[in-house]
């Protein structure tokens, strides 16, 4: 008697679960988790596969979440890219 195999058909989905707004120039801190789900049944296989980056007010928004994009507007005011500019040019003279 064979046995009959069975496929189960999984597919990786990535979620930003926290963003954080940090320093004096407002950096953003995203962290995603990275989680393998049953297409079948959506129950969640594998979780807490985490990945860590920031943006700094000089960074270009092209390619992030939606939710990442706006907050960084929000924050990155006129008067927060130059301070950092001068910061950043004022590191380079050192």
């Amino acid at each position: 008697m064979k046995s009959k195999e069975t496929k189960m058909a999984l597919v990786e989905k990535t979620i930003v679960d926290k963003i954080e707004v940090v320093g004096a120039f407002n950096h953003i801190q995203v962290r995603e988790n990275r989680q393998v789900i049953n297409d079948e049944t959506g129950e969640i296989i594998a979780d807490g596969n985490y990945h860590r980056y920031a943006l700094g007010p000089d960074d270009d928004l092209s390619g992030q979440p939606d939710d990442v994009a706006a907050i960084a507007n929000a924050v990155w005011t006129d008067e927060i890219k130059a301070a950092y500019a001068a910061h950043v040019e004022a590191q380079s003279l050192v």
